[in-house]
């Protein structure tokens, strides 16, 4: 009897071992260190401007340090809604889809747009800030203004209406010019154009006088006397023209405006990815050599934690939400 009993067993040992052996490459694979396989970097703008430049000084870091090859994806459209959320809905949140977050989309877009295709506070988990444009609020030479005070000087004695040239409806440039329109009672006239290229085209021959613009596209143009440079639009004034005085320092206390930029994946990625990207991504800013790449393009080097960058997310989306409100500012 004893005898059959376990003769009766064996076949279900059998079944066990058969499906435990069936398992463990699965149990396996799941363990295996991230990153295993090529990570998608989405950036949500075209090739060749600063968000893109950004990604592929990155990109090189990225594949040195975490050993595996590191493809950048542009998907550009509807202000950056498109590629943000092609990332926050159709990528799994496995940590091999990295979004480049810019402020347009993640903070800016949702009170530009009337619907959003994805909510970055709940379908996206932060990761690091990565950069802190500041803007320059710069003039042809024609105007004929070195300050601030005297170009506001000039801009209330105007019988004409002064214009000034922005990338588009709800960008950087567009938003700190609303900004600047509140806080000095000016009455500047709001230009989008399709793109900061065009609006700094017009801004330098002369048919539109003002632009604020990111400070790395200008920089040339500043440089050779093409533009005249007023104030930086930043806490702090900016190594890349040292000369040029903040808008708090020119008497604007307490104005203070920056294009950011971060790093963030799929909500839902596993805690301990988020933490290795963000160790990466803070050990390349560390690199005293990165460090000399990043500044070239106009943005002092950000880093800090998840947290932070998260934070940073919910305040410009309450801030930046305003200006947009008060400038009556939509796109569809």
């Amino acid at each position: 009897m004893h005898h059959l009993s376990l003769t009766r067993l064996r076949p279900v040992w059998m079944a066990w071992l058969a499906l435990a052996a069936m398992a463990l490459p699965f149990q396996v694979r799941s363990q295996e260190a991230y990153p295993s396989k090529t990570i998608r970097f989405v950036v949500p703008y075209p090739p060749g401007g600063p968000t893109d430049l950004m990604a592929r000084l990155l990109q090189t870091e990225l594949q040195s340090r975490l050993g595996v090859t590191v493809l950048v994806d542009n998907k550009s459209g509807a202000g950056g809604n498109t590629g943000s959320a092609d990332v926050a809905k159709q990528a799994p949140a496995d940590g091999y889809t990295i979004l480049l977050a810019a402020s347009g989309p993640m903070a800016v877009n949702s009170t530009l747009y009337r619907s959003m295709p994805f909510n970055p506070l709940t379908d996206l988990a932060p990761v690091v800030q990565i950069s802190a444009f500041p803007l320059v609020l710069e003039v042809n030479p024609k105007l004929g203004v070195k300050t601030v005070k005297e170009f506001v000087n000039l801009i209330k004695g105007q019988k004409a209406q002064l214009s000034f040239a922005s990338a588009g409806n709800g960008t950087p440039q567009h938003l700190v010019g609303e900004l600047f329109n509140t806080q000095l009672d000016t009455n500047l006239a709001h230009i989008p154009y399709r793109g900061a290229g065009p609006a700094l085209n017009d801004v330098l021959g002369g048919s539109v006088g003002v632009m604020f613009d990111i400070l790395g596209s200008s920089l040339p143009y500043i440089q050779s006397g093409k533009l005249v440079p007023l104030a930086v639009t930043s806490a702090k004034r900016s190594p890349s023209i040292p000369n040029v005085p903040t808008m708090a320092e020119s008497g604007v206390p307490g104005f203070e405006f920056t294009a950011w930029h971060g790093i963030a994946v799929r909500a839902g990625t596993p805690q301990p990815i988020v933490d290795k990207l963000n160790s990466t991504f803070n050990a390349i800013f560390q690199d005293p050599e990165f460090h000399k790449k990043w500044d070239a393009i106009g943005t002092p080097v950000v880093g800090g934690t998840a947290a932070q960058f998260g934070e940073l997310i919910r305040k410009e989306t309450v801030r930046l939400g305003k200006v947009v409100k008060d400038s009556g500012a939509t796109v569809d």
